[in-house]
Parts: structure tokens; C-alpha cells; sequence
């Protein structure tokens, strides 16, 4: 596991890891996505807050709708030994508090137990008055396939 140097804080006092995927072509064509872990960030991730609206929503499908906004005091997109990559080419999971707890668990599925995988879909660069990039934020979504990690990883 790659170690982060990183100490939580006040402004980011939650650890994540992510994911960024190696891609090769089958035989068939077809794109392959191998997962690995390529750091450990440090952020503050928290779930919006929306009084009325449930998480579960009965319809055909039973689909559970979890976003998280978050902030992280790096690019996301830009990783250590992965280089640049699109933000459909990461994968944020294992959100844990400074205590080295997991926050959001998934409780059936196959990935019964372990942290639930998020995916970017907004990533935006806060720009101080002084012209600096103070931080990015991020709005999370939980992904519909909570099996992708597990069918690819390294």
C-alpha cells in the first residue's frame, strides 16, 4: 500500500484512497480497466445535506443515491505514478476519519463489507482572492457498479 505523508487537519481531517485504472484492449476489442492503487489523500468529505430526499428510491430498479461533496487540497486527476487522467478514469473509496475509520460501508453486494466505491462527477478549483488554487471540490457519487474494483485490482 502506498503511504501518505499527509497529516490529517482541521480543513481535511479524512483520509481516502484512489484508484486509477491501467487500460488494455481484449481480444475482442472490448476496453479493460485494471484498478490499482496509485495514493492515499488526505479531505473532508461529507454527505448533502437534503432533508426530504431519500437515499433509496423504489422503482423498477432499487437504486441508492449517495453524493458526497468533498474537498482535497491536490488535483484528483493528477496522480503520482498514473499521470493525467480523465475523471471517469478515477475511482475514490475507503473514505476513513482520522481514527483510521470507515465511514461508508457497503452492506450487501459484492462488496458486502468493504468501503463503497465513488466515482467524480464534479471537480472544481477554488480560487482565492490572490489569484492561488486553494483547494479543489469535489462532488462524489456512489457508483452503480460496486463490483468494478474488486474485478480488476492490482
Amino acid at each position: 500500500m502506498i503511504l501518505n505523508c499527509e497529516s490529517p487537519s482541521i480543513i481535511y481531517p479524512m483520509y481516502a484512497d484512489v484508484y486509477y485504472p491501467t487500460i488494455e484492449q481484449s481480444p475482442y476489442g472490448n476496453a479493460v480497466k485494471t484498478w490499482g492503487l496509485d495514493r492515499v489523500v488526505i479531505g473532508n468529505f461529507t454527505p448533502i445535506g437534503a432533508k426530504s430526499k431519500e437515499e433509496l428510491v423504489p422503482n423498477v430498479n432499487i437504486t441508492q443515491d449517495t453524493i458526497i461533496l468533498g474537498r482535497v487540497a491536490k488535483d484528483i486527476r493528477i496522480g503520482l505514478e498514473a499521470g493525467q487522467n480523465s475523471l471517469t478514469n478515477v475511482l475514490i473509496t475507503n473514505i476513513r476519519d482520522r481514527f483510521e475509520s470507515e465511514i461508508y460501508l457497503e452492506t450487501s453486494g459484492p462488496r458486502s463489507g468493504m468501503s463503497t466505491l465513488f466515482e467524480i462527477a464534479t471537480q472544481e478549483p477554488f480560487i482565492n482572492p490572490f489569484g492561488v488554487t486553494e483547494y479543489y471540490k469535489l462532488v462524489l457519487r456512489r457508483s452503480e457498479n460496486q463490483g468494478g474494483l474488486n474485478e480488476g485490482i492490482s
